[in-house]
């Protein structure tokens, strides 16, 4: 996918720093984890298929270790090891980049330098490739810089039949914290306490831990689409909303399920229950497929969504026909939209939010979300459901349908 006569380079994550000398868990940067398997900082890969002698064209440089770093940070990979991981037969210390550079760089004329371009980005954190890029165009001027991440995203978005595996591992550790907290649960408890019981699942399951950092939503604040306070009491005939998945070998499950704190639902409780689910059901059974643009699946979704706040009695159904008859209307101008306010699926892998091609379509093999909800703030009623699959021609494979969903088998979990 390079041009000729390139050369590519991928810088390996930061350890982040806190204050005083305290330092955050390490968490390999996605691009470079995707083409090495290496998960250890100070690494770079660096790519350039037309290099004169056939050895240099991929070559991984790795932190040479001692007995000092084995003592107080523990082994790290020898250059025979990171062969083993890798299966990139040139490795070198990374204090011999710069020397290899220059011969490379006389050798090329385009350099692909790494950038995070996901469409949510905002971190204003500089990274180990930022400081690269910036390092490197100072010392070569004169090359034609270009971004693999477009490459990358196009990579990344369909998933091997490893990376499919990885990921139903995740989901199914997320499915054993979720049938702990079922059998647990009762009023009184403190959201954080149920955080508690997923965290002690998931290390125990030889997990990573949280994929993300988990929402744990009681009553209102289950409305409260990003709520991350965890700190509330759960009260009985609130509904608990839990937007929770493991992480396992770097490779994540993204869940949601909103359950009735006493273990019983209420007619209400279950009529919005089942307008969600059947919105879910029909979003994996007949709408995700191959070839479908995913901002068109969108609004699919919005219309069967429109139509069960009307059966709901949330909406206006003559203010609705008028709204959709308007071509000036901006989507998240319409009425729905209070009740209905985020997307419904994105691409899940290395990364929670994984990369995409810009205007992306379903393809065969992508992992992704499905993820509707209705969110009544008026009743204190915030209800979503997530499942994670594996988008096929024929069927699509949901790696969470062995997880409980059905309002009858919640409570029959909740209540044996």
């Amino acid at each position: 996918m390079l041009e000729a006569n390139s050369i590519a380079i991928f810088n390996s994550a930061d350890i982040p720093p806190l204050s005083a000398d305290g330092t955050s868990q390490f968490t390999q940067n996605s691009d470079l984890f995707y083409l090495t398997g290496a998960d250890q900082e100070d690494s770079v890969l660096v790519l350039c298929p037309d290099a004169r002698d056939a050895n240099n064209r991929e070559i991984l440089f790795v932190r040479e270790t001692s007995d000092l770093i084995a003592v107080w940070e523990g082994q790290k990979l020898s250059k025979i090891q990171a062969t083993e991981v890798t299966g990139i037969a040139h490795v070198e210390w990374i204090d011999q980049l710069d020397p290899f550079l220059r011969r490379l760089m006389r050798e090329t004329k385009n350099v692909y330098l790494n950038y995070n371009e996901h469409g949510r980005a905002a971190s204003p954190v500089q990274t180990a490739d930022d400081r690269f890029r910036i390092r490197c165009q100072s010392l070569y001027p004169k090359h034609h810089y270009k971004r693999p991440a477009p490459l990358l995203h196009q990579l990344r978005a369909v998933k091997s039949k490893v990376e499919i595996e990885l990921t139903q591992k995740a989901c199914d550790i997320t499915d054993a914290g979720f049938r702990r907290v079922l059998s647990w649960l009762k009023p009184g408890v403190m959201e954080y306490q149920i955080e508690a019981e997923y965290a002690h699942e998931f290390l125990r399951s030889a997990s990573n831990g949280f994929a993300y950092q988990p929402i744990i939503a009681s009553g209102a604040n289950a409305c409260v689409l990003h709520y991350l306070s965890n700190d509330h009491r759960c009260e009985a005939g609130d509904m608990l909303l839990m937007d929770v998945g493991a992480e396992f070998a770097n490779y994540n499950a993204d869940m949601t399920r909103t359950i009735p704190v006493n273990g019983r639902f209420t007619e209400r409780q279950r009529a919005v229950y089942g307008a969600v689910h059947r919105t879910l059901n029909t979003c994996i059974d007949e709408l995700i497929q191959p070839g479908v643009k995913i901002k068109d699946y969108q609004l699919q979704v919005a219309r069967i969504i429109e139509q069960e706040l009307l059966e709901l009695g949330l909406l206006d159904g003559k203010k609705i026909a008028q709204e959709n008859k308007q071509s000036d209307l901006k989507e998240e101008q319409k009425s729905y939209r209070q009740y209905f306010m985020h997307g419904v699926s994105h691409s899940l892998g290395l990364d929670v939010h994984d990369v995409t091609p810009m205007d992306p379509v379903f393809e065969e093999n992508m992992i992704v979300t499905v993820e509707p909800g209705i969110y009544i703030r008026e009743e204190n009623l915030g209800l979503r459901l997530e499942n994670n699959i594996v988008v096929k021609k024929s069927a699509n494979i949901d790696l969470m349908g062995h997880i409980p969903i059905e309002p009858d088998e919640i409570e029959e979990l909740m209540n044996a």
